[in-house]
C-alpha cells in the first residue's frame, strides 16, 4: 500500500472518532465518513508502520443508516464527524466504542446503558467559537478544519443556536464597512482574531478578540449588532497580541451591556461572565447533574467530594441532600465563581472549596473526611487526559465505597476505571494488565450522555462501588 494510491475496499468496523476501518493487504486503513458494511473508493493519504489513513472518494455501495449531511460544510470544517449517520446509529456508535474502550484498554467487560438524548439533535450548542482569518481571498469567519489551523468559511452552523448566522453577519458588515482584516497567523496581523459568543438564558455574552485595542468603530459594532440580534447582548473587547494559540488574551473590556448573566438549573442559581465555564448543551447538562446527583444518593451523613469542581455547580447541587459537599478547582476565577454561587444560594455551612492542584491536595481532604465521616463520596469530573494518579491512589487507599466518574473521552476513562478498579496497575511508571487483578471495585453504571451529537465525542457517566 502507497501514499496517493486510489483503492476499493469494504469498511469492517468503527474506530473510536467515528472512522470507518478498512483492512487490506494486512494493513488497518482509517477513513473518515465511512460506514460499517459500505463499499467505497478512496485515496490513501498516509502509509505508517502500523496502519494507513484514507479520504473517501465514492461510496459504492452506502450503508442503511447513512442519511444525507444538510451542513454545506461537512467533512471540510472540524467540528462535526457523524452527519451522515442516522441520529439513532450516531448512539449505538457512541455506545459501542465506550464499551471496546473498557475491553482493550483496562480489560473489563461492561454494561453500557442506553443513551440520554437532549432536547435537539442539531441547534443545541450555547456556545460559538469563530476564528477570523486573513486569506488570498480576504477576511473569512468560520471553523478550523479537523486537525489543521486553516479557516473554512461559514455562514451559519446547525449544531450551534439559531442566532449563529446573525452573529457572522453582523460581524462580515461591520468589518466590510470599517475595512477591518481578520488575523494573518504567519505574519501576526490584522485587526480581529476571534469571535466568541456564550447564550444564557436568552442573552449573549459576546467577546471580540483584537491585537490591540483600539478597534475603530466600536459603537458601530453595538449599533449593527442591536440591528441584527433579537437578543439582549452583552459585547466584550479581549485584547490578545501574543503569538499563541491561546484564544484570550489577559485583559478583558467591558463595551456595552451586562458583566454578568444569572441562570439557574435543579433548584441552584449561578452567574455566568465572559470566563465563566459552562457545558455546551443545556438539556444535556441538567440531564447528566440530576443523574450524578441520583447515583450519588447523599443523604444528611454523606460527605461528597467534588474533584475537578470547575465553577462549583454540581458541587452546589450535590451538597443539597448532603451533610456538605467539598469542591476542589485548580482555576482561580472558576473557585472564585464557585463561592460567589455559594453566597447566591445561601449555602455557607453546606459548601467549601478549595483551590490548587488535585493531585496536591485531595489525598488530604480524602484522608480527613474519612476519618471523620462514615459516609463520603467521591465524584471526579477531570479534563480530557483524565485523572492523576496520585488522585486515583489517594481514592484506592482510602477505601472509598462509591466513586462516581464524568467523563468526555472514553480512553482516559476506561484507564482510569481499570487503575480504580484493579484490573490495570503500574509498573515501573507504566500503566499495565494485571495478572491477578485486586477487583476493588464493581462498575455497577456505565451510562452515556449524548452532550456532543453529530460528532464523535461524548459524556459518560460510571459509577464504581465498593466489593
Amino acid at each position: 500500500m502507497e501514499k496517493n494510491e486510489e483503492r476499493v475496499g469494504v469498511v469492517v468496523g468503527s474506530g473510536v472518532n467515528g472512522e470507518g476501518i478498512i483492512k487490506q493487504d494486512g494493513t488497518v486503513v482509517f477513513v473518515p465518513f465511512t460506514l460499517l458494511g459500505e463499499k467505497v473508493r478512496y485515496k490513501v493519504l498516509k502509509v505508517t508502520s502500523k496502519c494507513a489513513y484514507g479520504k473517501v472518494l465514492e461510496v459504492l455501495t452506502p450503508a442503511e443508516n447513512r442519511v444525507r449531511a444538510k451542513c454545506p460544510v461537512f467533512g471540510k470544517c472540524g467540528g462535526c464527524q457523524l452527519q451522515h449517520v442516522k441520529y439513532i446509529s450516531q448512539l449505538k456508535m457512541k455506545e459501542d466504542n465506550i464499551a471496546q474502550s473498557f475491553k482493550k484498554i483496562a480489560n473489563l467487560d461492561v454494561t453500557v446503558k442506553s443513551s440520554i438524548k437532549g432536547d435537539d439533535s442539531i441547534r443545541y450548542r450555547n456556545k460559538l467559537q469563530l476564528p477570523v482569518a486573513q486569506t488570498d481571498k480576504g477576511t473569512i469567519i468560520g471553523f478550523y478544519a479537523e486537525n489543521s489551523h486553516r479557516v473554512v468559511e461559514i455562514y451559519d452552523c446547525l449544531i450551534n443556536a439559531p442566532w449563529t448566522k446573525d452573529v457572522i453577519s453582523a460581524f462580515k458588515l461591520y468589518m466590510e464597512e470599517l475595512g477591518l482584516k481578520g488575523y494573518h497567523e504567519q505574519t501576526h496581523t490584522g485587526d480581529i482574531r476571534e469571535i466568541t459568543v456564550k447564550e444564557v438564558k436568552g442573552n449573549l455574552i459576546i467577546t471580540v478578540v483584537v491585537l490591540n485595542e483600539n478597534l475603530p468603530g466600536k459603537n458601530r459594532l453595538v449599533e449593527i449588532l442591536q440591528e441584527q440580534l433579537k437578543f439582549t447582548f452583552s459585547l466584550y473587547l479581549n485584547v490578545n497580541s501574543r503569538e499563541t494559540n491561546v484564544i484570550y488574551g489577559d485583559k478583558f473590556i467591558l463595551l456595552y451591556g451586562s458583566p454578568s448573566y444569572t441562570a439557574d438549573m435543579l433548584g441552584i442559581k449561578y452567574k455566568i461572565g465572559v470566563q465563566s465555564f459552562m457545558q455546551v448543551n443545556t438539556s444535556v447538562c441538567s440531564k447528566l447533574y440530576s443523574a450524578v446527583r441520583e447515583v450519588v444518593d447523599a443523604d444528611e451523613d454523606t460527605v461528597v467530594i467534588d474533584a475537578y469542581s470547575g465553577a462549583g455547580l454540581m458541587t452546589a447541587i450535590l451538597s443539597k441532600n448532603a451533610k456538605k459537599a467539598i469542591g476542589v478547582e485548580i482555576v482561580p476565577e472558576a473557585v472564585e465563581c464557585a463561592n460567589e454561587l455559594i453566597t447566591l444560594n445561601g449555602l455557607e455551612e453546606k459548601v467549601k472549596n478549595y483551590l490548587g492542584k488535585c493531585e496536591e491536595i485531595l489525598p488530604d481532604i480524602i484522608e480527613r473526611e474519612c476519618k471523620e465521616n462514615t459516609k463520603v463520596c467521591v465524584v471526579l469530573d477531570p479534563p480530557r487526559k483524565g485523572c492523576d494518579i496520585k488522585v486515583l491512589n489517594a481514592i484506592i487507599k482510602s477505601g472509598i465505597n462509591k466513586i462516581v466518574y464524568v467523563s468526555c473521552k472514553p480512553s482516559t476513562l476506561a484507564r482510569d476505571v481499570g487503575l480504580l478498579v484493579g484490573t490495570l496497575e503500574v509498573v515501573d511508571g507504566e500503566i499495565k494488565k494485571s495478572t491477578n487483578p485486586a477487583m476493588r471495585y464493581d462498575v455497577s453504571l456505565v451510562r452515556p450522555f449524548d452532550m456532543f451529537a453529530q460528532t464523535k465525542h461524548v459524556e459518560t457517566l460510571v459509577c464504581l462501588t465498593k466489593k
